[in-house]
């Protein structure tokens, strides 16, 4: 099954949930709205980055390369897009039989309540997934880097100039034109010191 799927339908559980707690605790306590939205949306943060933190280890340790490891910032916006679309929809029809919880039309409950649900699961997670990934990756010791055989260490392209024939032809190359410019100009040097020391003679012999 797709990794983001579960993480979207769990989630999507719990928000609804969240939001029928919502209702009954807002009614119980109209003055007490504000804190306890935050509380309750704080609680679902925290889910996010305990899981996300739990697949930032467990990648970490399936794979020592960075390069090679799973794109997981991915897995959790789809994972909270779901999240957002499924419980605003069940939340909805939950309101067509259930009056004490609080919701909006369906547009919004399918377009701006998704968004908000996407951005409460994805933020944290990511912070969750980042945190696992240098918990692990700081407890490995630093790998030497790997050089061939033989290799100069000050010679950065050496490697390079033996594995790869269009390389190492190119360099021939350069070289034997580096070669040729100096021999020209060696050769144009000799000819001037010639011509200038032939011009003192006949100046003397005037």
């Amino acid at each position: 099954m797709t990794t983001w799927l579960p993480r979207g339908l769990a989630f999507a559980i719990g928000m609804v949930v969240l939001r029928l707690a919502q209702g009954s605790l807002i009614n119980a306590s109209p003055t007490n709205a504000g804190t306890i939205s935050f509380a309750l949306c704080a609680l679902l943060g925290l889910a996010a980055f305990a899981w996300g933190l739990i697949d930032g280890l467990a990648d970490a340790r399936a794979n020592e390369d960075p390069d090679r490891r799973r794109d997981l910032s991915m897995r959790w916006m789809l994972a909270g897009l779901v999240a957002g679309v499924v419980s605003g929809l069940a939340t909805w029809i939950i309101s067509l039989f259930y009056h004490g919880v609080y919701v909006d039309s369906l547009g919004p409950e399918l377009i701006v309540f998704p968004a908000f649900t996407a951005l409460l699961v994805f933020i944290p997670a990511t912070f969750g997934t980042s945190l696992g990934r240098w918990l692990v990756d700081r407890r490995r010791p630093p790998k030497p880097r790997q050089r061939m055989p033989g290799t100069p260490r000050d010679d950065v392209f050496a490697a390079a100039l033996a594995e790869d024939p269009a390389a190492r032809y190119a360099s021939n190359e350069r070289r034997e034109e580096n070669w040729r410019q100096e021999y020209r100009e060696a050769n144009r040097e000799r000819h001037e010191e010639i011509e200038r020391h032939i011009h003192d003679r006949d100046r003397d012999e005037d």
